[in-house]
């Protein structure tokens, strides 16, 4: 069965919108869990404007399911520049005193309004192949963003990371503009056959709602859906509990 990790960010720049600690990140952690989440994913940026290093311990200390944390392994130390917010410590040293079931490494910069391309390994393989073994030698199962490029994938397979995440956007970009959803959705299937081959676990995410997510689901060797934005929107129609449960649904779960 493909797992669905709730990924809160969205929910966490609601909060930071105010001066507040309502929405509650633990407390709507839970209710996705209640309602049947598999595991929670979140995105610390170093300018904090969503989940903040806060929130990753917070989180940490009362989950029971999968813990995913996403985010660029590259980006050091930063000072907060909001009052009361906590320094950034850093992607990895985050990861490292946290170690989550699974690390998503990310190649975003701080610009970036949301990770929007995978991983060149052909640039950033010898600094990204170190990475994936620290983090799998303190336990932590390994993920690199990726587009579905068969090089690319075949150069992940080469660092030891243990899956992929494939970057869904144009699949998702076709399904909304009613053209060429079979061409992009072969793409990522050639992409999972490659993955498959080079024993990869294949986790996917970005863009993926209630009415592109039945066709991806499908996808051969798929484990793993990471999503938050288009959840959390149906979840302000639909309510948190049975947006999750549809969601399950959309992925052939009843």
């Amino acid at each position: 069965m493909i797992a669905l990790s709730v990924n809160l960010n969205k929910i966490a720049l609601i909060r930071n919108s105010r001066d507040t600690t309502n929405p509650d990140i633990p407390l709507h952690a839970q209710m996705c869990i209640d309602a049947g989440a598999d595991g929670i994913t979140v995105h610390p940026r170093p300018d904090q404007r969503h989940i903040r290093a806060r929130d990753c311990f917070d989180l940490a200390a009362m989950l029971q399911v999968e813990f995913n944390i996403e985010g660029n392994p590259m980006t050091g130390p930063r000072k907060s520049e909001r009052a009361g917010v906590e320094d950034y410590p850093g992607f990895m040293e985050l990861v490292r005193e946290i170690r989550p079931a699974q690390c998503t490494l990310v190649p975003d910069s701080d610009g970036q309004l949301t990770s929007d391309h995978g991983f060149d390994l052909r640039r950033d393989g010898d600094r990204v192949a170190p990475l994936v073994q620290e983090l799998q030698a303190l336990g932590i199962r390994t993920s690199l963003f990726m587009d579905p490029d068969p090089e690319q994938i075949r150069l992940a397979a080469q660092t030891g990371t243990d899956r992929i995440e494939l970057y869904t956007e144009s699949y998702a970009r076709a399904c909304k503009l009613g053209t060429g959803v079979e061409a992009a959705f072969q793409q990522f299937a050639d992409a999972a056959e490659i993955a498959t081959d080079e024993g990869l676990g294949i986790n996917a995410g970005h863009d993926l709602d209630l009415q592109n997510l039945p066709r991806f689901a499908t996808l051969t060797g798929l484990l793993e859906v990471s999503i938050g934005h288009h959840l959390t929107v149906d979840a302000i129609r639909m309510g948190l509990a049975a947006t999750v449960a549809a969601y399950q649904r959309a992925l052939g779960k009843h």
